[in-house]
């Protein structure tokens, strides 16, 4: 879980919404060259960017209590670290040699070569965890954690079968409302240049852009394919994380999913409670199935919402320092809470379901969650990137340290697609508003 960041762990299932992940890339060529090419970047991974882990270390040892610090520049000292000496960095410049006097293609990119570097030394940590981010890549993180992009508020994903991106759901209140998008509008083109064979990720970054420029859509809409033209003005769109619904066969269950914590998730929950609370329901359902995780201080300030006084969660690091993260318990919720929970329920969503069961103001309903208990920082390297490390274990009220092992609910079901795929019935809700009857009966 990372204190100010998206964990974004790849993960999804029948019947939910995928949640979107990191990427890994890698280069090749001939036998005997690739041999080459390999030994090339292992060895220029632990040279050139050694002064950089160098100096995220020195951060960590002082200590850190935000979720971005900022590191010194690049200058760093090559000093008595083992890593950066005399010989690694003519090693280097061997390496960088043979490359440019051997490799088979003589146009080689030296930014990408670094960013190779860069990356290959934070891969060389064994942790999926800790990555290297260019300028482009921190400044999109950013926009993810925040939950506020500047684009149309639209949901876009792939037509297979017409190869073409698809808009998959128009969130309220947007650009793309007010322009009449539909769901399963095909965007044929953007500003005038045809989508066809770009991937989701090409498409997407030509319909962002900077609030108050716009954006021409080609549109093909209904049965017939009529052709519509609409010009859209992009805006700082707020993504919901939060949804509500009344349950029960009186609607008296109130169902609240969170998809992921950021930072507007806070507010965008106590929002949710108020809408049900409203409508005087009798018990709670939270729904933190494939959630991937998110923000600390976002799970802490959500947790406070519903827990009694007393720990939400607790860390340690590498040296042994605890830092604790408290509730005043002046919410403490007062009708019976149900958490419904997957394999995907990952990092902080993990806090919070391992926070209610541990107090036991709620059942735990679905399957035995991820097991992601270490917290990530971003450590800003002042040049427009940034690195983030795994700093420290977490562990849940009582103690618990579920890195690996995940938190077993109180009441197991597994998930049944089959099902959900004939008739949409989700059959772990199902069982969530049985265990929610039987708390309310008792």
């Amino acid at each position: 879980m990372d204190t100010n960041y998206n964990n974004n762990a790849n993960m999804g299932q029948g019947g939910f919404p995928p949640v979107q992940g990191p990427d890994m890339f890698e280069p090749e060529r001939k036998e005997q060259k690739k041999k080459l090419v390999r030994r090339f970047i292992s060895g220029i991974l632990v040279g050139c960017l050694v002064s950089l882990f160098i100096i995220a270390a020195l951060y960590l040892f002082f200590g850190f209590r935000t979720g971005r610090a900022t590191a010194p520049g690049l200058a760093g000292t090559a000093g008595s670290g083992e890593l950066i000496n005399e010989e690694t960095l003519n090693k280097i410049r061997v390496l960088e040699n043979t490359i440019d006097t051997y490799y088979y293609k003589s146009d080689v990119d030296k930014e990408q070569e670094a960013i190779g570097m860069y990356r290959g030394l934070m891969d060389s940590l064994g942790d999926p965890y800790s990555v290297y981010y260019t300028e482009e890549e921190l400044n999109d993180l950013l926009s993810e954690t925040a939950g506020v992009y500047y684009g149309i508020g639209a949901y876009v994903s792939i037509d297979e079968e017409m190869n073409l991106p698809r808009i998959s759901g128009v969130i309220p209140g947007t650009p793309a409302e007010r322009a009449e998008l539909m769901t399963d509008d095909i965007i044929f083109e953007v500003d005038k240049e045809s989508t066809q064979g770009l991937s989701l990720d090409e498409i997407v970054s030509m319909i962002k852009g900077p609030e108050g420029t716009t954006v021409h859509l080609t549109l093909l809409r209904g049965e017939k394919r009529d052709t519509v033209e609409v010009d859209v003005e992009r805006s700082a769109v707020e993504v919901p994380t939060v949804s509500t619904e009344l349950k029960g066969e009186n609607q008296d269950i109130g169902y609240l999913r969170i998809t992921e914590f950021d930072d507007i998730t806070p507010d965008q929950f106590r929002e949710g409670m108020a809408e049900l609370r409203e409508s005087n329901i009798k018990g709670l359902i939270i729904d933190l199935r494939s959630n991937p995780g998110g923000s600390l201080q976002a799970v802490c300030d959500v947790a406070s919402e519903i827990l009694p006084e007393g720990l939400i969660v607790y860390t340690v690091d590498r040296n042994g320092e605890r830092e604790d993260y408290r509730c005043d318990g002046k919410k403490q919720i007062d009708i019976p809470v149900v958490v419904l929970v997957n394999q995907y329920s990952a990092s902080a969503s993990e806090i919070l379901s391992g926070a209610i069961k541990d107090y036991g103001i709620g059942k735990l309903v679905g399957v035995t969650t991820y097991g992601k208990g270490i917290v990530q920082r971003i450590f800003d390297l002042q040049d427009g990137t940034a690195v983030k490390l795994t700093v420290s274990d977490y562990y849940t009220p009582n103690g618990n340290n579920i890195h690996g092992i995940g938190i077993e609910p109180d009441v197991e079901i597994e998930f049944d697609p089959d099902a959900y795929a004939e008739d949409k019935t989700d059959n772990q809700l199902e069982k969530g508003l049985e265990v929610m009857q039987d708390l309310l009966d008792n």
